[in-house]
């Protein structure tokens, strides 16, 4: 019997995986785009020089192909289903990630193909948008299934989540890097074209890994598909939490994106400015790999101090680094050893803390029946802090130094001194107006909604997708008789 629920408890986390590792695409689609850029320039050289925004149009269309999927699939995975979601953005993901390499120009123009580049990368901002609130709330659904460990929920949905989303930052530095090695200087065309392709790999692994899986029990029991939705009820119970939650997103991605311009001047200063792609390609795999002891670390913890306090604890440790890279910038950029790993720290407390929890906290915080919304509304606002930070960093950079113009090197620091001071204020925020989050808090939560809703005379009996729900119950009867050993 142990053996048996053992096995139960496996096949359990991989479907947790099976929900959340599409969000690798995410990582490796905003981290590819770099490298693919730093090709283009050389491929094409002075035609590409003549569409000076195409960068900055590049990832603001991006963001907001990520934006919208995270808004409208936020809706979809609530009505129509999890599953639905999440194959149909796994789809998005892949045939968008072909077509973006295939990109090209009427006649084989530059500015066509440019053209073709960035509406496929809106596309495709939408498919990595929509497994936000589609994989990440399935995830957080499959953590509290029979089988899993109740000490271990939050570390499974941690690994899943935003563990894939760095090592897919991670993998998107690698890849153009091993396919330099392999075609060299004469063919950078076939680098960013495949470094760009490789992207429908994983998501066609994960396409057919979720072919046979089932709606989470807790949507089956507590969705509503079939009825109507209390929305001013809603709002009126949840409003201070989705508010805390999505200004504290907002100030993360306000962080944490603009922080990785500074991986380019980092890179940029160890080689000695080199023009070498190996050499500024594997160092900035290097850089990456700072996030990944943060986000394992911080997957680990969750579970002992919840991720309330875990985030606390990181946002608290990354604004102590940001303050001492503040104070001693100049000092630390004469030993870029030291700063490399000093920032490096400071990358990797951002993941321990609001990294790991952000997306547990909107996906734990709210009811079943309109989870996919609670945390498509936070994650899309997410990304605007994102998108403002990386248009108001150069701004706080020249501001910084338009007061001290004797000191070349006092404007890089205002980003870390604002960055700082917003992680402080981000704990706060975190301390006052998020709650804990329990093991087993769903359940408890769709508990107390339910209590709520009948209470303000709503007909509870509608909702769930009208199953029989005595096998699902006798299987959580069973669950707590035996122990598990997952």
């Amino acid at each position: 019997m142990s053996e048996a629920y053992r096995k139960k408890g496996l096949s359990q986390v991989s479907l947790i995986f099976a929900c959340g590792t599409a969000l690798f695409s995410d990582g490796y689609a905003n981290n590819v785009i770099g490298a693919v850029n730093t090709l283009l320039k050389r491929v094409y050289g002075d035609e590409f020089a003549k569409h000076k925004n195409y960068s900055t149009t590049l990832s603001s269309l991006a963001f907001a192909g990520t934006v919208v999927g995270m808004l409208l699939f936020g809706y979809l995975s609530d009505k129509m289903g999890r599953k639905f979601g999440m194959m149909t953005a796994t789809g998005i993901v892949a045939v968008f990630s072909g077509l973006s390499a295939a990109s090209t120009g009427a006649h084989h123009s530059i500015g066509g193909m440019l053209a073709m580049l960035m509406a496929c990368r809106f596309l495709l901002g939408i498919g990595v948008g929509a497994e936000y609130p589609c994989g990440s709330v399935a995830a957080s659904e499959q953590s509290e299934e029979p089988g899993i460990s109740k000490n271990a929920q939050h570390r499974w949905f941690a690994l899943a989540t935003n563990t894939m989303i760095d090592f897919g930052f991670v993998i998107g530095a690698f890849v153009p890097l091993v396919l330099f090695w392999i075609f060299g200087e004469n063919h950078l065309r076939a680098v960013w074209r495949l470094s760009l392709g490789l992207g429908v790999v994983p998501a066609l692994a994960v396409f057919i890994w979720r072919l046979r899986m089932e709606e989470p029990t807790r949507y089956k029991k507590d969705s509503m598909v079939r009825g109507s939705v209390p929305y001013l009820l809603i709002i009126r119970r949840y409003w201070v939490r989705l508010s805390a939650i999505s200004i504290t997103w907002f100030i993360y991605d306000f962080i944490t994106y603009p922080f990785g311009l500074y991986t380019s001047t980092v890179t940029d200063t160890i080689t000695g400015h080199s023009d070498s792609l190996s050499v500024v390609f594997g160092w900035s795999v290097v850089i990456n790999l700072f996030y990944i002891p943060g986000t394992v670390a911080g997957a680990f913890i969750v579970d002992y101090l919840g991720p309330k306090w875990t985030m606390i604890t990181g946002l608290l440790a990354q604004a102590i680094i940001g303050f001492i890279m503040s104070g001693l910038y100049t000092q630390l950029t004469h030993h870029i050893a030291a700063f490399a790993v000093v920032y490096g720290i400071f990358l990797s407390f951002g993941e321990l803390g609001p990294g790991n929890c952000l997306g547990m906290l909107a996906a734990k915080s709210g009811p079943t029946a309109v989870r996919g919304k609670f945390y498509g509304i936070a994650a899309a606002i997410g990304k605007i802090g994102a998108f403002g930070g990386t248009w108001a960093w150069q701004r706080i950079v020249d501001d910084f130094q338009a007061m001290h113009p004797n000191d070349p090197n006092i404007g890089n620091t205002g980003p870390f001194w604002i960055g700082s001071g917003l992680a402080i204020f981000s704990a706060i925020i975190t301390f006052f107006f998020i709650r804990p989050i329990e093991h087993d808090g769903m359940e408890d939560e769709d508990r107390k909604f339910r209590e709520y809703l009948e209470q303000h005379g709503y007909d509870t009996s509608q909702m769930g997708l009208g199953e029989t729900e005595t096998d699902s119950m006798s299987s959580e009867s069973d669950e707590k008789k035996v122990p598990v050993a997952a």
